[in-house]
């Protein structure tokens, strides 16, 4: 009796279907766990059957990556700069909170795939059909994705998830301070961080703000 055929034998193997198994098995157990081996287990293949579709494992990254670019907002160059960046920042911070691994890797790779490629085209065309320079169009991309995967990369790894996990952290913190020699931390959590309310990842919008009013296409001779 001829032996039934798996779902991942029926179905061809190709790069789409490699960066996606990288990619589940990157958001489920860290980068470090994406291997081609285990790449393949995922897929129910033999490792070398990969290397039909991906230059080895920096190849899978450089796939990787460009799939987490494909999910971020691209910005309308008819829509106000500030607008138009604020929502490419959210959308930015939202797919790499989905993809924790991917913040540390965003731009490191040196064959950036299609979709990285037409995102960094479009946010710059954004702001040079907004009145920037190409200078000033590069320091302010910088700028703005400084500041995104900084907090991206704060923000996941911080020691709490909620305002519970944080009054515990806090309480354990100062148990442990001396509290008269710090005054300026305790008020810090004291006064704002174990208020009501509370959500750190709310600083988001304030930080975001304040650095997209600090830039301004008039400032291109700078």
């Amino acid at each position: 009796m001829p032996r039934k055929r798996t779902a991942s034998a029926r179905t061809p193997l190709s790069r789409d279907r490699v960066v996606d198994a990288a990619v589940g098995l990157a958001d489920a157990d860290g980068l470090p766990a994406v291997s081609m081996r285990a790449v393949a287990a995922r897929l129910g293949v033999e490792a070398m059957s990969l290397y039909n579709h991906v230059a080895g494992r920096e190849g899978l990254l450089d796939g990787m990556v460009d799939r987490v670019f494909a999910e971020i907002e691209l910005p309308d160059p008819a829509t106000p700069w500030r607008e138009a960046m604020q929502a490419r920042a959210h959308s930015a911070r939202a797919a790499l909170r989905r993809h924790p691994w991917a913040v540390t890797l965003m731009d490191t790779r040196s064959h950036p795939g299609q979709a990285t490629l037409r995102h960094h085209d479009a946010v710059l065309g954004s702001l040079r059909c907004n009145g920037f320079s190409v200078r000033m169009a590069a320091r302010t991309m910088s700028l703005i994705d400084s500041y995104v995967y900084g907090f991206v990369l704060q923000d996941i790894g911080l020691p709490f998830s909620d305002a519970d996990e944080l009054e515990g952290v806090a309480a354990g913190m100062m148990q442990d301070m001396d509290l008269a020699s710090l005054p300026y931390l305790v008020e810090l959590m004291t006064e704002h961080a174990l208020q009501p309310g509370y959500d750190y990842a709310a600083e988001f919008d304030h930080g975001l703000d304040l650095v997209l009013g600090a830039l301004s296409p008039d400032e291109v001779t700078s």
